[in-house]
């Protein structure tokens, strides 16, 4: 599954986090800022763009202590009530996602096995339960439906 970025996709982003999106080329940025807590992040999201051998969308987060990037992003969730969006990748029964919140703070889980999506969370460690919480909201983009909430 292969999510492709339209202009719709991006103001529906662009509305959840509080920010309109700048198209430059073939990049749209997000610039999300929250002053009380000291926050500032850039989101970009490069649709359909070569990536080595494969075409594929690339989203990058940028902050002031980091740079974190998923390749061949598959699909993404909007959540207007927890103020957040979350990339997501999967590739092998493996998932990766990247979490922008609205209050400019992000999340990055790697090589989290899906299973977790769809477990009891009370038997999992804390250290593990929260990867499979998060990433739970995106099981039904995973599935191919188009959960876009």
């Amino acid at each position: 599954m292969h999510v492709k970025f339209t202009r719709n996709d991006i103001k529906r982003i662009g509305d959840v986090l509080g920010v309109e999106a700048k198209h430059r080329g073939n990049v749209y940025r997000f610039e999300v800022e929250n002053a009380e807590h000291k926050r500032k992040l850039s989101l970009e999201i490069y649709p359909d763009i070569p990536i080595g051998h494969q075409t594929g969308n690339l989203i990058s987060v940028y902050t002031h202590t980091a740079h974190l990037q998923l390749h061949f992003c598959s699909g993404y969730v909007v959540s207007s009530e927890l103020g957040e969006v979350t990339f997501v990748g999967e590739q092998s029964g493996r998932l990766c996602g990247l979490i922008i919140e609205r209050e400019g703070g992000c999340s990055l889980y790697a090589n989290v096995d899906r299973s977790l999506l769809t477990g009891d969370f009370t038997k999992l460690g804390p250290e593990v339960m929260l990867s499979g919480i998060a990433l739970s909201l995106t099981e039904d983009v995973l599935s191919g439906e188009d959960q876009k909430k």
